[in-house]
């Protein structure tokens, strides 16, 4: 085999360059705005915690409120114009920001509307975009693209939030809000760079509504080990949103640590996502792909453990430690979960089906929030890390008794099938 072929992989389609350099466009643009919009709120209209809570909130309803209908939607359509279309909307909708504002018209509720609507498209965009990747790879290369498309949205978490603290600082929020419209813009014009033919759907078939979501919803079902998967990936969100939600109240007011250092401990779990982006594709072809699916989630586990043991002082690097172990073994095994769905499913499914296991994975996380807040307020936040931390080491259990640790590579599976 060709050594230059196996360092570089998926990078040698200059088709998939344009659709990871939109994704470096989107992730960067979106993450500047998770720290830029709700600063407007706080800067630009003095909202208060209770308005700053719920725009956030807005900004993630859409995914429960249509994230099945979605799916029927997307593969009713061509994936590509369904991503460009969607960029452009939240182009002009991050524009409008600062145009609202220098009108005088910006308020909370438009941004309640702008937050709603941008949430409402990244529905439609992610749900494509999870699909329009088997039509520029090969199924060989799936593991390897989605590896490198991991490491791009680990990246812009990384840099994002500090971009767009250092934005605001320096231009202010409304004004930020512009560069990620900016973002937007140049993702529409790398996705139209494309040269692959958008392909329409299969046999041109326009599944119905309620039929199409029963259909995904059947699907992942009947698919013993992707009804594992799903369950597994339930669980695990739902005990971590837990702890996200819980985070930030317990390096302030438990450990007693200064902002700044809580900024960069929050961050280090990024590192661990870069790091399973860059190391994935090496060891999927390695070891095999199944075997490091399960591995990387059952070994990284015990890392949750060490996080309610942070203190001040050196104990710090343990919460770092827990989140860059926890990220890498979330980024590892998303890939190959992913990758294994992108692989089974007909082609003519793929959106209703990556629609049905986004709403069910992400639908805990709410759950899970509210949760973490329930019990710290009973036994304390400190206490409820330990709770959920020791759920999570359980959560990969059902992992234990599927297909998945008897396999290599998911092709086994599906030559027995």
């Amino acid at each position: 085999m060709d050594p230059y072929a196996m360092t570089t992989g998926v990078l040698r389609n200059p088709d998939f360059l344009r659709f990871l350099s939109s994704h470096v466009a989107n992730e960067l643009g979106a993450n500047i705005s998770r720290v830029a919009l709700p600063l407007v709120a706080v800067l630009a209209l003095h909202a208060t915690p209770m308005e700053v809570g719920v725009l956030s909130a807005l900004q993630t309803t859409a995914f429960l409120a249509i994230g099945l209908p979605a799916g029927v939607w997307v593969d009713r359509m061509r994936r590509r114009r369904v991503m460009l279309t969607s960029d452009l909307i939240r182009c002009l909708l991050l524009a409008s920001i600062p145009v609202s504002e220098a009108l005088g018209l910006l308020s909370v509720g438009v941004l309640y509307v702008v937050a709603l609507l941008i949430g409402t498209a990244q529905v439609f965009n992610d749900v494509a975009d999870q699909t329009y990747l088997p039509e520029l790879v090969s199924k060989d290369g799936l593991s390897d693209g989605n590896s490198k498309l991991e490491f791009v949205r680990s990246g812009g978490a990384l840099a994002g939030p500090s971009l767009g603290g250092a934005l605001v600082q320096l231009v202010g929020a409304s004004r930020t809000m512009l560069a990620t419209a900016v973002a937007a813009l140049g993702s529409v014009l790398l996705l139209s760079a494309i040269k692959a033919p958008d392909k329409p759907p299969v046999s041109g078939e326009r599944p119905r509504m309620f039929p199409g979501i029963a259909e995904g919803l059947g699907f992942v079902w009947r698919d013993r080990l992707l009804r594992t998967i799903v369950a597994t990936t339930a669980a695990t969100n739902l005990t971590l949103s837990a702890v996200v939600s819980l985070s930030v109240l317990f390096l302030a007011d438990v450990v007693r640590l200064p902002a700044g250092l809580i900024g960069v401990l929050l961050m280090s779990g990024a590192v661990g996502g870069l790091l399973g982006g860059l190391t994935g594709s090496r060891l999927f072809s390695r070891y095999g792909t199944a075997r490091v699916t399960w591995l990387a989630i059952t070994v990284t586990s015990p890392f949750g453990l060490l996080l309610p043991m942070t203190q001040a002082g050196w104990r710090i690097s343990l919460f770092s430690i827990t989140s860059i172990a926890l990220s890498w073994g979330a980024i590892i095994y998303n890939i190959g979960q992913l990758t294994y769905r992108q692989t089974i499913t007909p082609e003519g499914m793929l959106g209703r089906v990556n629609a049905t296991v986004r709403f069910i994975v992400w639908g805990t996380m709410p759950l899970g929030a509210l949760l973490g807040g329930i019990v710290a307020q009973h036994i304390g936040v400190r206490e409820a890390l330990w709770v959920f931390m020791g759920a999570r080491l359980v959560s990969f259990l059902p992992l234990m008794f599927s297909p998945l640790p008897r396999l290599r590579d998911f092709s086994q599976l599906q030559a027995k099938s």
